[in-house]
């Protein structure tokens, strides 16, 4: 039994070490083609690694004042969204789970039809409005759309309604108020799943390029994707400098996994037990 357990160990072990080696294997290949001169890049016959190991692709795309700016535009916006996203999504979803108020029940049928919209369908209208609005070009219309979510007012809900109800009626009985009892007792206990709708959030910003590429056309303002495109349609030939780029823009994400996922585990935990 114990050479029949130590099998299954190891083959366990053999295999989540292939399926991750073929995970991170485009990642790396990117991280290493960065240190790769512009014609050994799609070379064939194909060389994982390079020739030369050169730091050239690297310094360059940080000397770019462009990249920089796209890097603090998006990595700020990102931060600033997933903040909003928390606010707005957490208030609503308390607001659902616990308050009493007149059609409650049809706001939220209306809320949850909302999941079931293919974003591309409303990406027209979603421009003529913040056309109208006067947001075109400026930071207010990377960051102020999508910031409500039906998905993430959903899965918050489902954790409030979780939360015995003694706790809230304790807390009214002393005299505090509903939003002594939100930021009190609630906002404390939903750290597990602000990490998951945060980082979610954080993810979509970072990750658009449909709607920046609609809205935005001052070069200042250009999230990382949209520079990456950019520098791709420009400077075609430049393909080690475009893995350098693409490879730094992955860092902020992969820094970010590496110091939450122990939360985001918890939180795909909670959400499965709902």
């Amino acid at each position: 039994m114990k050479g029949q357990s130590l099998l299954q160990r190891t083959t366990l072990t053999i295999i989540a070490g292939a399926v991750t080696l073929i995970a991170l294997f485009p990642l790396l290949w990117v991280i290493i083609a960065g240190f790769k001169e512009k014609t050994e890049v799609l070379s064939t016959p194909f060389r994982f690694f390079p020739k030369q190991w050169m730091l050239t692709n690297y310094t360059d795309i940080l000397g770019d004042l462009a990249f920089l700016k796209s890097m603090g535009v998006t990595f700020g916006g990102a931060i600033l969204f997933a903040v909003l996203s928390l606010l707005v999504n957490s208030t609503a979803a308390y607001s659902f789970a616990r308050l009493e108020f007149r059609f409650k029940g049809l706001l939220w049928i209306y809320v949850i039809m909302t999941m079931f919209i293919p974003g591309m369908a409303i990406l027209l209208t979603s421009f003529i409005v913040v056309d109208r609005m006067g947001m075109l070009d400026t930071f207010a219309v990377l960051v102020l759309p999508g910031v409500a979510s039906a998905g993430h007012m959903f899965f918050i809900r489902q954790f409030y309604l979780n939360i015995p109800l003694a706790l809230e009626e304790a807390a009214l009985i002393d005299g505090a108020d509903r939003l002594r009892i939100f930021s009190s007792i609630f906002l404390p206990m939903s750290f597990p799943v602000f990490v998951i709708v945060g980082i979610g959030s954080y993810l979509a910003f970072w990750n658009s390029f449909i709607w920046p590429t609609m809205t935005i056309t001052n070069p200042d303002l250009f999230q990382i994707m949209q520079y990456l495109y950019n520098f791709r349609s420009e400077r075609a030939t430049e393909l080690g400098m475009l893995m350098a780029g693409s490879a730094l823009a992955a860092f902020p994400t992969i820094v970010l996994f590496l110091i939450f996922q122990k939360y985001i585990i918890s939180g795909i935990k909670i959400s499965g037990l709902k």
